[in-house]
């Protein structure tokens, strides 16, 4: 089987919905979702995730299971660098977050006393148990780090959600600890990243990345992605994002 996870395209927050850019995004991704015969739709309850499945469902006639643990990774912690109010788990500075070798561990990544307080963990396992019944739903059951191919198929399933979570669940699909994935991959908004599964042997699957964050689709209407996903190039482009 085939597993798309989409981003929502370019975020309105002020009304958890999408830009007028955002919106030319969705138009240009359901171009391209309604050419790949997607079998199942499954959708965040947030609005910019589900304005953003709107047009493809729209056209092909179909409705999108709504999951409330595709909507953005949510627990709050208290950054090293800013200690004095809450910040989403999964945005650090690369000088304080590399500094604990915990971080980089596929087990450990959530045992520190930040994470530990603000159940990162616990939240993450909630986000894993609902992609496993999904999985198990189109015929593949979690079994160890892989899974056991109890009915063998072709299906192509598409998720649309956020980049957080995104993390998270690409974190239980290929064993990498999400902190690695939170900081070091980007996914422009409305970008699809594809995985399959490989079954090499009879009966046991496991998923291979085939493309992260494609924005092919943008670039094919004749627009750029958006730079919602990423921070200034150089600190001194006022014109690029800062925190």
């Amino acid at each position: 089987m085939k597993l798309l996870i989409i981003r929502h395209a370019d975020p309105d927050y002020t009304i958890d919905s999408l830009t007028p850019a955002g919106w030319q995004e969705a138009e240009l991704l359901s171009e391209r979702l309604t050419k790949e015969n997607i079998k199942s739709f499954y959708v965040s309850p947030l609005g910019r995730a589900k304005d953003t499945a709107s047009l493809t469902l729209k056209k092909l006639g179909q409705e999108a299971k709504e999951e409330p643990w595709l909507r953005e990774f949510v627990p709050q912690i208290r950054r090293p660098d800013r200690p004095e109010r809450f910040s989403i788990c999964w945005d650090w500075l690369p000088q304080d977050w590399t500094k604990e070798s915990r971080h980089f561990d596929r087990e450990l990544w959530s045992s520190t006393e930040t994470f530990e307080t603000a159940n990162v963990r616990q939240t993450a396992e909630w986000v894993w148990a609902g992609l496993d019944q999904v999985l198990a739903d189109h015929g593949y059951q979690r079994d160890g780090a892989c899974y056991r191919a109890v009915r063998s198929n072709e299906d192509k399933v598409a998720l649309f959600c956020h980049f957080g979570v995104e993390c998270v669940l690409l974190s239980h699909l290929l064993g990498i600890s999400p902190m690695c994935l939170w900081h070091g991959l980007c996914a422009a908004p409305s970008s699809v990243t594809t995985l399959a599964t490989e079954e090499r042997r009879q009966g046991m699957a496991s998923f291979r990345m085939l493309a992260f964050g494609d924005t092919s689709h943008l670039y094919a209407g004749g627009r750029k992605p958006s730079f919602a996903a990423r921070f200034c190039e150089t600190f001194g482009n006022a014109e690029q994002r800062h925190d």
